[in-house]
């Protein structure tokens, strides 16, 4: 095999590997085959939730949603974010500077370019999006979710 040809393997299988949606393995609370997360997700929900897709920015409502109350999970409805938590990151995806108590789990995400933390459901495994150590006081964390992740409950 050629350098060239082996770097280049080398680099796909990294790739794949990289892509890793909850599996049949990973233990929850709240699981569901494969057909009926598609009966219970739209197909948008679905790509992320269980593909670990990310939707395009701006194009969630909840990334305006100003009203007091909770953040769900679009997957299980397991509360995972308050309104209090929640600021405008200029991002074009909801932010929020901390989770609930219990109601997230994260997980090393290799890509191509960088490292990042994957955040997801602790109850259904479901992909929620990302958290990075560029947000606001007290925490300074920016936890960068997916809006069709969510599903905005007002108090």
């Amino acid at each position: 095999m050629q350098r060239r040809s082996f770097l280049w393997l080398g680099l796909t299988l990294s790739a794949l590997a990289a892509i890793r949606p909850a599996s049949a393995s990973d233990s929850f609370e709240f699981t569901l085959t494969d057909a009926e997360w598609r009966a219970r997700l739209t197909p948008g929900q679905y790509a992320v939730l269980r593909q670990e897709e990310t939707e395009r920015a701006g194009s969630s409502p909840l990334d305006h949603e100003k009203r007091a109350g909770l953040y769900h999970c679009a997957g299980c409805d397991l509360p995972l974010f308050s309104s209090k938590a929640k600021y405008d990151s200029g991002t074009g995806w909801p932010s929020f500077w901390q989770p609930l108590s219990d109601a997230v789990a994260t997980r090393e995400d290799k890509g191509w370019l960088s490292i990042r933390t994957e955040v997801h459901c602790r109850r259904c495994g479901g992909h929620l999006g990302h958290v990075f150590d560029d947000g606001p006081p007290p925490t300074g964390l920016r936890y960068c979710m997916n809006g069709l992740a969510l599903v905005f409950v007002p108090a």
